[in-house]
């Protein structure tokens, strides 16, 4: 999908962040799940928005074209929307899904830049249960065997496979180089993974933290998504900031931005309008 053009930022740490410009209107900042970049996440949601808002598809450091670093500690993946969102000039419209989300809450706790947040179904670790855990423990296990083999497709489809639905996966899986793309990220995705699990004193989704959040949040949530963690998640988001919005997406479930792109897109434009211009 043809850019009009690219905009970079810097991370407090020299990190660039890059982000492709797509459209009209006021920016909208659009932030990607675990295993993609900014334009795997939302080359198909583009096209129902960009006659709306200039839609910037950023990428956190070692995706994209955004820099590399060996420092992939969730501040860091914070600091780096927080900096791109900031580095436009004027109020943001800001959008995640999945991990995205966390980063999304993150910089619209901290930023003064951003006048509306939006996330679809957030990943929220203080509301997983010890079932959930051990899925994805067995899921990473199987995702760092292909890996090693080389199959780094296959490594993506295991991951995804563990958070949608079968109707949905199909939907990927007949996306021509979808997952091929969504493989590219499997290294970062897995070392992001093991330094959060080493990480203390930092989460996006924290109590103290979302409280900081006054600006109106939608949180959106598939009907079709079976893993009852994520609605645990937008239950807690919602629970602790100051304005939220829930919205059940008929037929969705977590990969709505791959699957259905219009029913979600709907809903973000939707929201954004009706949000203040200004934060």
């Amino acid at each position: 999908m043809p850019a009009d053009r690219e905009h970079r930022a810097v991370s407090p740490d020299g990190t660039e962040i890059a982000g492709s410009v797509h459209g009209v209107g006021p920016p909208l900042v659009l932030v990607h799940g675990a295993m993609a970049d900014g334009e795997c996440e939302w080359a198909a949601v583009v096209p129902f928005l960009r006659d709306r808002f200039t839609c910037h598809l950023v990428s956190t450091r070692n995706r994209g074209a955004s820099g590399r670093s060996p420092d992939l500690a969730p501040q860091r993946l914070a600091e780096d929307v927080t900096a791109y969102v900031e580095s436009i000039g004027e109020p943001v419209r800001l959008a995640g899904v999945s991990g995205g989300g966390m980063w999304v809450l993150a910089a619209a706790a901290q930023s003064a830049a951003v006048s509306a947040v939006a996330a679809h179904e957030p990943v929220v670790f203080e509301v997983i249960d010890g079932d959930t855990l051990a899925g994805f423990e067995e899921a990473l296990e199987a995702m760092v065997e292909a890996a090693a083999a080389g199959d780094h497709a296959e490594a993506a489809r295991i991951f995804l496979e563990g958070v949608t639905n079968d109707d949905e996966l199909a939907v990927i899986a007949a996306k021509p180089g979808y997952l091929d793309a969504a493989g590219r990220n499997v290294h970062v995705d897995l070392e992001e993974i093991r330094q959060t699990a080493r990480s203390e004193g930092f989460s996006a989704t924290d109590p103290s933290r979302l409280a900081r959040i006054s600006v109106p949040v939608l949180l959106t949530y598939g009907a079709a998504t079976p893993m009852p963690w994520f609605r645990d998640g937008v239950q807690h988001v919602a629970a602790h900031v100051a304005d939220p919005r829930l919205r059940e997406l008929p037929g969705c479930g977590h990969l709505a931005t791959a699957a259905h792109p219009d029913q979600l897109a709907g809903e973000l434009a939707a929201f954004f309008e009706r949000a203040p211009a200004r934060a």
